[in-house]
């Protein structure tokens, strides 16, 4: 199918928009947003403000519900890109101390086991995949010597070049990014998995295994700018059992909210409260999540991020 949108100066993208019923106040501030924002990323927040057709398959129409507005879509702008700064704060604790307990883990076995596939599961070490004719093991070390290769940091260096390669675990695991540590604690045997599981206070390596490829994904959206409130979670954690999760029960049975990015919210306040449990971020995130625009006359609030009633009074 040919591309057959026309490129538009920006106020002509400004009055599309008024003239499809989106109001603006201030169109000099207005045309200011989108030279610096852009069209495309703002229309994933106004996106919701548009009007549904009566038909059986509610299609999006392009014209707007009434009192919607272009500072509406700012808003709720501002208040994604302050969730997902708040959510990389978080994420970046919960990484550095999953690089030390995957590294003392497999340290303790061999310094450098993470390139020996006697210490790893069977599956990720030894099993050769059919259509890549590697095991995953192997992509694995591919994507860890292309991290050490490019690396500039000074102890990569020194390390690299008084003892030579391989490097050992405890110093390779400081180039790791979320993926990285995610994917080798998927290869791990299960009672490893299950020993770094249990310090997080979750009874099953597999749901934490699940949990950290979950995270990754929530970091990807946060670390690309992508927009994060609402948004449909293609990668969902496996559920705990009712006593892994402070107020996890409703978790377990409510499908929409287990698609949302609240559980995974709750999930990392959650490992934080192990591994700083002074930190103050839960109340931070409380303190967010109550500044989330009013967007009542639009019918959007924080239930389309998956919160359950009650939530501001749990313990943060």
């Amino acid at each position: 199918m040919a591309y057959n949108k026309p490129w538009k100066s920006y106020p002509d993208q400004l009055e599309q928009l008024m003239r499809r019923g989106l109001i603006v106040t201030d169109q000099e501030k207005a045309l200011n947003y989108l030279k610096r924002i852009g069209y495309y990323r703002l229309s994933g927040y106004w996106y919701p403000f548009r009007k549904r057709s009566n038909a059986g398959d509610q299609a999006v129409l392009d014209t707007f519900k009434a009192g919607a507005s272009f500072q509406n879509a700012v808003d709720l702008y501002v208040f994604d890109k302050k969730l997902r700064l708040l959510v990389l704060d978080a994420l970046e604790r919960i990484e550095i101390a999953l690089r030390v307990d995957i590294s003392h883990t497999l340290g303790k076995k061999d310094p450098f086991a993470h390139t020996k596939p006697e210490f790893l599961a069977n599956n990720f070490a030894k099993k050769v995949n059919k259509n890549t004719g590697v095991t995953q093991h192997k992509r694995w070390l591919d994507n860890h010597d292309r991290l050490v290769s490019r690396s500039r940091e000074t102890f990569i260096e020194h390390n690299r070049n008084k003892y030579g390669l391989p490097l050992p675990v405890w110093v390779a695991c400081e180039i790791w990014d979320f993926g990285t540590l995610s994917k080798l604690f998927a290869g791990m045997k299960p009672e490893d998995k299950n020993a770094i599981a249990k310090k997080y206070g979750v009874s099953n390596g597999k749901v934490f295994q699940s949990w950290l490829r979950s995270l990754n994904y929530l970091r990807n959206v946060c670390a690309h700018h992508s927009r994060l409130w609402n948004r449909n979670i293609v990668d969902r954690p496996q559920f705990p059992s009712i006593s892994d999760i402070e107020n996890g029960k409703p978790f377990l049975t409510d499908c929409h909210i287990n698609q949302r990015v609240f559980f995974l919210l709750c999930i990392s306040k959650h490992l934080l409260n192990i591994i700083n449990p002074n930190s103050t971020w839960g109340q931070r995130l409380r303190t967010l999540l109550l500044e989330f625009p009013d967007l009542r006359h639009l019918e959007l609030d924080l239930t389309s991020m998956g919160t359950l009633e009650g939530w501001e009074k749990w313990n943060w």
